[in-house]
């Protein structure tokens, strides 16, 4: 007997950001459809001629009244339901013309994006939910000696750079001056309110209070399951679709993949291009980091196709 094929549901959805940039906008379906109850981003079915944007333009002017100004792509993500796969096309709306209300009867609510997780929505819908609480630069700390200078190069990063996401890296410290560091650099990320993972074991956060932990490949690849609490940030480091996969079965939050460019500390390691690097993504079950000879000159480029941004080292570290 033929297993039955799925239907293949193409959606664009919506996340509009306030003109203050940390509030979004947020729907609920009505009680009378699949997931009823459960609130959304805005947004609906394309129609086989239209595209992401142009579907996406339609459904929020018929459905909130707004017009979009200016956008541009956040996650793709391929979500399977028991009769139905879904393809959400996510786009960041950054400028609109109108005053969004619910043309169809439906509740809409501009939400504070670090409350989002006190809503109810559909699992799909997840992925976008991290998407959104998270910037397009994420800064890699470099490997300093002297702890003066790390403090000044990281205040001079989030201050002068804007970065609001920082893993911190050491790999040549021992744990005790690892610690002593990492408790420095919570409080200098917190005062600018940025946050700040620790890159090593999760057994770390025991001892600091850090905002979540950045796995290495090969650590990612040991799990059986999520490591750390569901209230902080799990990232990891990857570097092709097997270890993506893991990523998205142990639970991450995001991920690096690498190298998308040759860089000088890995000179030996073949970048995957562009090409690739999209295909990478558009499977990816989380929001992805370009890594490896990015500047911040990229980051349009990332987005472009599909990625969440950039993540460095050396354009950030000054």
């Amino acid at each position: 007997m033929n297993a039955m094929v799925k239907r293949r549901v193409h959606v664009a959805a919506a996340a509009i950001i306030g003109a203050d940039g940390r509030e979004v906008l947020i729907a609920r379906r009505p009680s009378n459809v699949d997931h009823g109850g459960l609130w959304e981003f805005p947004g609906g079915k394309l129609a086989p001629y239209e595209t992401g944007l142009g579907g996406l333009k339609r459904e929020l002017h018929e459905e909130l009244g707004v017009e979009i100004q200016r956008a541009q792509p956040l996650i793709r993500i391929h979500h399977e339901y028991p009769d139905k796969h879904i393809l959400l096309d996510v786009w960041q709306v950054h400028d609109f013309s109108g005053e969004p209300f619910g043309r169809e009867g439906q509740a809409v609510r501009w939400v504070p994006m670090q409350e989002l997780v006190n809503y109810p929505f559909p699992a799909a819908n997840l992925p976008i939910l991290r998407a959104v609480m998270l910037p397009t630069e994420y800064l890699i700390t470099g490997e300093e000696e002297d702890e003066a200078l790390f403090a000044r190069r990281l205040e001079r990063a989030l201050v002068e750079d804007g970065v609001r996401l920082v893993q911190l890296r050491a790999k040549q410290l021992d744990e005790a001056a690892y610690l002593a560091r990492a408790e420095g650099a919570v409080a200098i990320c917190h005062r600018h309110g940025a946050r700040l993972l620790l890159n090593g074991e999760p057994e770390l956060l025991e001892s600091v209070d850090a905002d979540g932990i950045h796995l290495t490949s090969e650590r990612l690849m040991s799990l059986e399951r999520r490591p750390i609490t569901d209230g902080k940030w799990l990232s990891a480091s990857t570097h092709d679709r097997r270890q993506l996969v893991q990523a998205g079965r142990v639970g991450c939050d995001f991920v690096t993949l690498s190298p998308l460019r040759t860089t000088p500390s890995h000179p030996e390691v073949p970048p995957m291009g562009w090409h690739d690097f999209q295909e990478l993504v558009e499977r990816a079950a989380m929001p992805v980091f370009a890594l490896g000879g990015m500047t911040r000159f990229d980051a349009n480029h990332a987005r472009a196709v599909g990625a969440q941004g950039i993540a460095s080292i050396r354009d950030f570290w000054k």
